[in-house]
């Protein structure tokens, strides 16, 4: 550790995620921090972007880098200092709507709670994805739902919380059809029409789908990557939601399996979802794991 960083924690905050309790609870976070001796830098976000910015641009001076807001500000602070050489420890207060890496990681609810963790918690690894050149942090996915994440207005989220993804959701069913989709790992080749597709280094997908524990190591290099064709009959569909939901997968309309790297060709350029936020996407999408790329308190 370079002289002049002991000690030095940098808050990034962003004021409007989640139902906005932060706001309520930052002069109790501030004093967690000052008690335990460290000296706090606040900085709050008021764009898309820039918790990317504060934190590939002033994380190198600090021991450590704490982001408080939901799973985006989480993302855009792992994308930040992802592009720096020497990476602090990150810290996560989760204040958002799902909160899914916050589920996946077993981080306290409770914003004191959570803020103490980031003092005197574990330190871990975990692995990072490469979307393109894009970074994600816990999953890339496209199709059905997909759009709820990041097409849910923030003011409905903070209103109703996790209620209103599942609005959107259904409001989003009449939309789903399925993309040809040809998939590529250095294991094996797939093809179809697919409803839904997802790379993820988590246990929660969206608050709506769960992967067990059981297939989900978040250090271990590689991602689930799961998969659901469109049935042949309709009457199957039932039997698809139930897989999903029971974690059944038969391999046959629903596949879940693990690999480092794992690159989609599709017909027809469409959105995805990293992390809950928007990505355009492109035809050929690339997506590769970095193996323990960030050092996290936990």
């Amino acid at each position: 550790m370079k002289s002049g960083k002991e000690n030095r924690v940098l808050l990034i905050v962003n004021p409007h995620s989640g139902l906005q309790k932060l706001r309520n609870h930052l002069l109790e976070i501030v004093d967690i921090y000052s008690k335990a001796g460290k000296e706090l830098t606040v900085m709050t976000t008021q764009r898309g972007g820039d918790a990317a910015r504060i934190a590939r641009d002033y994380g190198g001076q600090f021991e450590k880098v704490v982001c408080s807001g939901g799973d985006g500000t989480f993302n855009e602070t792992v994308s930040g200092l992802m592009e720096l050489s020497e990476r602090p420890l990150l810290g996560y207060i989760p204040a958002g709507t799902t909160n899914d890496f916050a589920v996946s990681m077993n981080l306290s609810t409770s914003l004191s709670k959570a803020a103490q963790q980031t003092i005197s918690g574990e330190e871990k690894t975990i692995d990072i994805g490469r979307f393109n050149g894009r970074y994600f942090s816990y999953v890339a996915s496209f199709g059905a739902f997909t759009g709820a994440s990041y097409s849910t207005p923030q003011n409905i989220k903070n209103t109703i919380g996790h209620l209103a993804y599942l609005i959107e959701g259904v409001n989003d069913l009449s939309n789903i059809r399925p993309y040809h989709v040809r998939v590529e790992t250095a294991e094996q080749t797939l093809e179809g029409d697919y409803l839904f597709g997802a790379v993820s280094n988590s246990t929660s997908l969206g608050g709506l789908l769960k992967l067990g524990k059981q297939y989900v190591d978040m250090n271990d290099g590689l991602f689930e990557v799961l998969l659901v064709k469109k049935p042949a009959k309709a009457s199957e569909l039932q039997k698809i939601i139930s897989g999903l939901l029971t974690q059944q997968y038969d391999g046959k309309n629903v596949t879940l399996f693990s690999s480092n790297e794992v690159t989609f060709h599709m017909e027809e350029t469409i959105p995805w979802s990293l992390d809950g936020e928007y990505e355009p996407g492109t035809k050929d999408v690339h997506i590769e794991n970095i193996r323990d790329a960030i050092r996290i308190m936990v």
